[in-house]
């Protein structure tokens, strides 16, 4: 992230900011979005879509915009609730244009920046820009027409602002499509949450009970395999067989059958993308289809419930957990919650 640029970015908008019926331009406290977790590895390079400050404030406008939608009446933030760690709570959403139910669940925002995997449960985007365009354009979601979005967005003075500021390069047409996911894009980039007591443990600010150190011991020892621990993201971002099902059938667009639905390699049958295990308290109900609604029964069908299959992941064809595991891990896994993610106002127009 170029924050000098941002910086300079910042002063010019205050220049503009002093105008009657401007949209309000980022203030100082906006630049608490670009800084990024120490303990945190490096947020791999986006050299097609640098975040900037400008961008993301405009991202952040779109994000709650109904405007975005094919009735004006559905943005992001339908389906992405801030106090929810950007999840939406129910199992399969019907929030979306068409009031149909999704066939899977609205995935918590959390993070977005480190992941490399791909997005969607099954990996079928590559990055977040093209991420944005499936919900934006699918009809059950938010059913925009997309070829006629820059021109709305156009006849908008705050928004032509807010575009030539992210997108000073873009003279003769900032206000673009393109600029459009990429804005959204440097937003939900700038989505980190790293203030759970567990983080203040390893920055040095807190010590963990006796019983959050057994269970991170349980975690590492049965969870971390793919639940990366050691990044403090609790994702490899990869994609895997939990043993949810041993059947993947071929109706509704083939979602059951995971990442094999983009690959079509036999080996990825049934996979899915690894979720983080920050924020479970804000996320629930789990799972690609939001099957199960507490966290007791995630631990029920890992320690009984798990369906063989020939993909189904080797960590979890021997695995077993006790009633004072379970118990310790659950204690662990609440020192993951973020309640300062969930509140803060800087992620909110």
């Amino acid at each position: 992230m170029n924050v000098r640029a941002s910086i300079g970015l910042l002063l010019a908008l205050g220049t503009i900011a002093c105008r009657p019926g401007d949209t309000p331009a980022p203030q100082e406290p906006a630049m608490a979005l670009l800084a990024q977790p120490a303990h945190f590895p490096a947020q791999p390079a986006v050299p097609y879509n640098p975040t900037t400050l400008a961008g993301v404030v405009l991202g952040r406008m779109l994000f709650y915009d109904a405007s975005l939608s094919g009735n004006n009446r559905v943005s992001c933030a339908t389906c992405h609730h801030p106090d929810k760690a950007f999840a939406d709570g129910v199992a399969l959403g019907s929030g979306g244009v068409s009031g149909r139910a999704l066939h899977r669940n609205s995935p918590a925002l959390i993070n977005l920046a480190w992941d490399t995997g791909g997005f969607f449960w099954d990996g079928g985007a590559t990055n977040l820009e093209s991420q944005i365009i499936g919900p934006l354009s699918h009809p059950d979601e938010m059913s925009r027409n997309v070829a006629t979005l820059a021109g709305e967005l156009s006849t908008k003075d705050a928004y032509v602002r807010h575009f030539r500021a992210a997108f000073p390069d873009d003279r003769e047409s900032p206000v673009s499509t393109q600029n459009v996911l990429k804005a959204l894009a440097q937003y939900m980039r700038t989505l980190a949450s790293a203030g759970a007591p567990y983080d203040q443990v390893v920055l040095g600010r807190a010590t963990q009970s006796a019983l959050e150190q057994q269970g991170m011991a349980v975690f590492d020892a049965k969870c971390a395999s793919c639940h990366t621990r050691q990044t403090h993201l609790f994702t490899d971002s990869g994609f895997h067989n939990n043993g949810l099902d041993d059947t993947y059938p071929a109706d509704d667009e083939r979602i059951a059958m995971g990442r094999f639905r983009i690959t079509e390699k036999p080996d990825d049958l049934g996979k899915f993308k690894t979720p983080t295990l920050r924020n479970l308290a804000y996320t629930a109900p789990y799972m690609h289809d939001g099957r199960f609604q507490t966290l007791e029964q995630v631990l029920d069908h890992y320690a009984n419930g798990i369906r063989p299959s020939a993909t189904l992941d080797p960590a979890l064809r021997t695995l077993r957990l006790t009633g004072d595991e379970r118990t310790a891990l659950l204690v662990f896994l609440n020192s993951l919650n973020d309640q300062a993610f969930t509140q803060n106002p800087l992620f909110k127009p």
